[in-house]
């Protein structure tokens, strides 16, 4: 797979598949720009080399058509503001009227194209949308790892007709998680929590393969009791030992998680819990950290998710951390700098680490 210094750039038109699909507020604005930040670099990059820099990515899920507050203009002023330079968007993403304009471009210019996602081709992989895009650069750089698991026109049609490779990032993501799938300093200890426990099954089976320990949240843990999943009862799998249940008159009441019934809202883990997790933290050469601790929305419910946070970054091992609402919480607690490596995908890294591939990835090869 070629990479982004593999390539003669000057005065090409290179083609930057982004994700800049950030969290927004119900008026349009952005929540979090961790993603359009950690895409910078590459940019910068290209701007050094003299290329003519064409930025594209989706937003949202507007459906096929377009939807006014999934435009990407405040993506553009974000844009503007981390460069220090003028960044154009163009009101379509395809069209001659597109090709026009970057024909006029001179080496070092940025233009930004609209959602990709207002054109149903592009999640349908139509190759007739794929092959507009195309006509669009000489080189096709994927910089979009949080959707490199997606079968999209823009991730795995447009390698088809251009030269292709990855970006910065997207060069980093594969090798820190390569790292933690083959050659991880040991001892491997994952952390995972989070409430969507269907969707991390088999995040769990490939964790227990990889790593001497796996250190469960307490809502998974909660689930694999009810379950009676057997294959998880084992020493190399920690389970959520005590967790704090909110009452109706919003007190909290310190439990062990196996005298629970189920039904109760638990919102964060418990001292013990946090006392053996930390134990088995400081064992660590490498850590993999996916998922929350607790309920993050509120900031009482924290305890658990900070103190786990900062006995990672004491243990002075290797820290990979990701998923869009683990992100978060870290972010706003200040402690996002501190780890080895974000990843800036959720589904995207679920299956590297399962399947230890992506049809975007597998497309630049």
């Amino acid at each position: 797979m070629k990479v982004l210094k593999d390539f003669d750039l000057k005065g090409k038109r290179v083609l930057v598949r982004c994700d800049f699909n950030v969290p927004l507020t119900a008026e349009g604005d952005i929540l979090n720009d961790f993603r359009i930040k950690k895409t910078v670099p590459t940019i910068e990059y290209l701007i050094k080399k003299g290329a003519k820099v064409i930025l594209m990515s989706h937003l949202g899920k507007p459906g096929g058509k377009v939807v006014e507050n999934l435009k990407l203009d405040k993506v553009q002023e974000k844009l503007m503001e981390y460069l220090d330079l003028s960044v154009v968007k163009a009101r379509d993403c395809v069209g001659k009227e597109i090709k026009d304009w970057i024909e006029r471009m001179a080496p070092g210019e940025v233009l930004l194209l609209e959602n990709l996602r207002f054109h149903k081709g592009e999640k349908e992989n139509d190759p007739k949308f794929a092959r507009a895009l195309s006509e669009l650069g000489n080189i096709f750089i994927n910089e979009a790892f949080a959707t490199c698991h997606r079968p999209h026109a823009s991730i795995i049609g447009l390698p088809k007709y251009l030269p292709s490779g990855a970006g910065l990032l997207l060069e980093k993501e594969i090798k820190s998680l390569t790292r933690i799938i083959k050659k991880p300093e040991r001892p491997l200890v994952a952390v995972v929590g989070g409430i969507k426990f269907e969707t991390k099954i088999k995040l769990l089976d490939k964790l227990q393969e990889l790593c001497e320990f796996e250190l469960i949240g307490g809502k998974f843990t909660l689930e694999i009791l009810k379950r009676k999943m057997e294959k998880y009862l084992s020493e190399e799998v920690i389970l959520t030992k005590d967790v704090y249940v909110l009452e109706k008159n919003e007190n909290l009441i310190l439990r062990d998680i196996r005298d629970l019934k189920g039904d109760e809202f638990i919102p964060d883990i418990g001292p013990e819990t946090i006392k053996i997790f930390s134990k088995r933290i400081m064992t660590a050469k490498t850590i993999f950290w996916n998922g929350p601790l607790g309920f993050i929305e509120k900031e009482r419910f924290r305890t658990g998710t900070r103190k786990i946070a900062e006995k990672i970054i004491e243990s002075g091992a290797y820290s990979v951390v990701g998923g869009g609402e683990t992100i978060r919480v870290l972010s706003g607690l200040n402690l996002l700098h501190k780890f080895d490596h974000v990843c800036s995908g959720g589904g995207a890294l679920v299956d590297f680490i399962v399947d230890e591939e992506l049809v975007g990835v597998k497309a630049l090869k």
